[in-house]
């Protein structure tokens, strides 16, 4: 029994999904790896500019699943996956421990199902017919992946823990799954000179200094000084969003404004903004780093985000 034998069911999808997305991290790198499996020139080319990986590949896969040829393209990916050892494209960020775990992860879980499935059609003496419909395979795929929904439900079940330190270590957690499902380069927490750092991210060449705060009480102006001393410290063309589920204190916007800010302040309406489709988390950051530019005032109010 081999490769081409196996069946192409929801749950070989979202392995072989979930290994794609956790191998590649670099669009020109999943495009080679894509080209080289036999995904043609006219396919690739039609990954937009703005399209994250998960987009370009959530309609990659529903063309795939309509047709015998694309089913044997996902038998092929899940063959060259599972077989992968180490992961150049993983290596040289400041989270490449974090990146090669969790992709040799998905691999490993990848290579074990299929090597499940292998031995059960040994045993049996005949192929399984394929029993899952094209519907089926999108909505697992939708369902089994971390998406807006189970994002949401997630922040929703933490708000309980408002104010409390175990809060704290969920919201933080919850913030970097969050960047992962945007496509967004981060790095966990980590210290400097002693400072604890809540992390960072990289958008359009920019890095900001990460601050999160899961308090009942507003954010005020002597948090926000003490964000703006660890990012005066960095390089020139560091920038911090501080992230405050409770908002802020009117003293503490009006410290982070001004002509020369280097803060975005950003509230759980920003948040909630995200989750329900409105804007994407990369757009938000983008409109509030336009708004600070144009205006000096670094919280922009969720009524300017269309």
């Amino acid at each position: 029994m081999g490769i081409a034998e196996l069946e192409v069911n929801a749950r070989l999808v979202l392995l072989v999904y979930e290994a794609l997305l956790r191998s590649f991290w670099r669009k020109q790198t999943l495009k080679n790896f894509l080209r080289n499996t036999g995904i043609s020139e006219h396919i690739i080319s039609s990954w937009g500019e703005g399209e994250s990986k998960r987009e370009f590949l959530d309609r990659l896969f529903n063309a795939l699943s309509k047709n015998q040829k694309g089913k044997s393209v996902v038998r092929q990916w899940a063959h060259e996956l599972a077989e992968q050892r180490t992961f150049p494209d993983l290596r040289g960020w400041e989270d490449s421990d974090l990146k090669i775990q969790q992709a040799h992860k998905s691999v490993v879980e990848l290579k074990s199902y299929i090597n499940q499935k292998l031995d059960d059609l040994k045993s049996e003496q005949e192929k399984q017919k394929t029993k899952d419909s094209i519907k089926e395979i999108q909505n697992e795929i939708r369902k089994s992946l971390v998406d807006r929904e189970s994002l949401q439900q997630q922040l929703y079940s933490l708000l309980p823990l408002v104010g409390t330190q175990q809060g704290g270590y969920d919201f933080e957690k919850w913030f970097y799954e969050a960047l992962d499902y945007s496509d967004i380069q981060s790095r966990r927490p980590y210290k400097v000179d002693g400072r604890q750092i809540d992390g960072s991210l990289t958008i359009d060449g920019t890095t900001y200094l990460v601050e999160l705060k899961f308090t009942k009480n507003q954010t005020g102006s002597e948090a926000i000084d003490s964000f703006k001393a660890k990012i005066d410290k960095m390089a020139d063309n560091t920038m911090g969003i501080f992230v405050s589920m409770s908002g802020y204190s009117s003293q503490a916007i009006k410290e982070a404004s001004g002509r020369r800010t280097t803060l975005l302040l950003l509230e759980s309406s920003h948040l909630f903004t995200f989750l329900q489709g409105i804007e994407s988390l990369k757009d938000i950051i983008r409109r509030s780093r336009r708004h600070v530019s144009q205006t000096a005032e670094a919280l922009l109010n969720t009524t300017y985000i269309e």
